[in-house]
């Protein structure tokens, strides 16, 4: 066999993410991937080509798009047949964004009833009574539903919401995580209001243990941009000793598209990311450009963190440097797909140093 070929085997351990032989075969049934030479005893051999191709077929699946479209994609080639496909894509995506919404309805119903903190809970027997004669999942039982909320939200006045306990309700599952972890995402809920985010959460298994202790060492902390510095808690940062920097400072840069032609047109913030001490933690929550180029000094040797949280937004650089980031080997904590912001990646650092320090009762970081 020449030494340029490889094995089914072969060229699933290359490309990973779970490909097996199996998978290939049905691909070469579908017509996803081409016929290919086969050796004396009639085994598929594969190039670095068919590799390409295979990582490309698993990542458009992993995106969630349906096999048929993966094909019309790979044989997409002229203007016109881009436009007709893009359409026809287009029309799928508001169509899964109508049952996202339509989901996203039930689930708050859901949550409004299951999120009761226990001084709520004696309306809560009512309030299933009430949904076994309705069906949510349906528009007129959303509507009616709704109706409903005027009498059972009068218990709302009388007391401060309890969010630990509506928590411990909608996140019963998380019993096998530790306090740490289970704390971090907790946090990140409430940051934006939506239990769902939890499925979306991603950390390295290694990530609170290295956060912990860089933090306990007194690491530099930098954030991307001014609004995500600015969120992060002084307070505790200044008595664990950690310097705090932001990469791109410049007051101006307030959202996510201005931080990412900052970085794109100005080059010192490259140079100055390079730069970054070993063992720092960087807190990446805008600019998708500053994740994709921390992880490449990462592969080069030229940056050294001792953890990176990743969560900025974007729809096409965003996803893509996330990725990057799990394949990195650096630890790390970030939410997979477009979801993310400042906020959120401030939420996350603040609260593994909330899990060292006890809110100190000063402000000396001011000085």
């Amino acid at each position: 066999m020449a030494a340029d070929y490889l094995t089914i085997k072969e060229l699933t351990d290359a490309v990973g993410g779970g490909c097996t032989p199996r998978m290939v075969r049905h691909y070469h049934k579908l017509s996803l991937l081409p016929p290919v030479v086969r050796s004396h005893s009639n085994y598929r051999l594969y190039t670095q080509q068919d590799v390409h191709l295979l990582r490309r077929i698993m990542a458009l699946k992993q995106q969630g798009f349906q096999l048929a479209h993966i094909r019309q994609l790979l044989e997409t080639d002229s203007e016109a047949e881009v436009k007709t496909l893009t359409t026809g894509l287009q029309q799928q995506y508001r169509s899964v964004i109508q049952q996202l919404v339509r989901l996203r309805q039930t689930a708050a119903a859901l949550e409004g009833i299951l999120g009761r903190d226990r001084s709520c809970q004696s309306l809560q027997a009512e309030a299933l009574a009430q949904m076994r004669l309705l069906e949510v999942e349906t528009q007129d039982g959303l509507v009616r539903l709704e109706k409903l909320w005027d009498s059972w939200d009068v218990a709302t006045h009388a007391h401060p919401e309890a969010f630990q306990e509506s928590l411990q309700q909608l996140l019963s599952e998380l019993t096998d995580r530790s306090e740490i972890e289970v704390d971090l995402l907790s946090k990140l809920v409430l940051a934006c209001g939506d239990v769902s985010l939890v499925n979306f959460v991603q950390l390295s298994e290694a990530a609170i243990a290295a956060a912990r202790n860089a933090l306990k060492a007194g690491c530099q902390i930098v954030g991307d941009v001014p609004p995500v510095v600015a969120a992060l808690d002084r307070t505790r940062l200044a008595h664990l000793g950690c310097l705090v920097e932001t990469l791109i400072a410049d007051p101006h840069v307030t959202s996510a598209e201005a931080a990412e032609q900052a970085f794109w047109h100005q080059y010192q913030w490259k140079q100055l990311l390079q730069q970054l001490r070993s063992g720092c933690v960087l807190v990446v929550g805008y600019a998708p450009s500053v994740l994709t180029a921390a992880c490449d000094a990462v592969e080069s040797g030229q940056l050294q963190p001792a953890l990176i949280i990743g969560m900025p937004i974007g729809f096409s650089h965003a996803p893509a440097a996330k990725r990057q980031l799990m394949r990195s080997g650096i630890p790390y904590i970030t939410i997979s797909g477009t979801l993310g912001g400042g906020l959120l990646a401030s939420v996350a650092l603040n609260a593994l140093v909330e899990s060292l320090l006890e809110k100190p009762d000063c402000h000396c970081y001011l000085n």
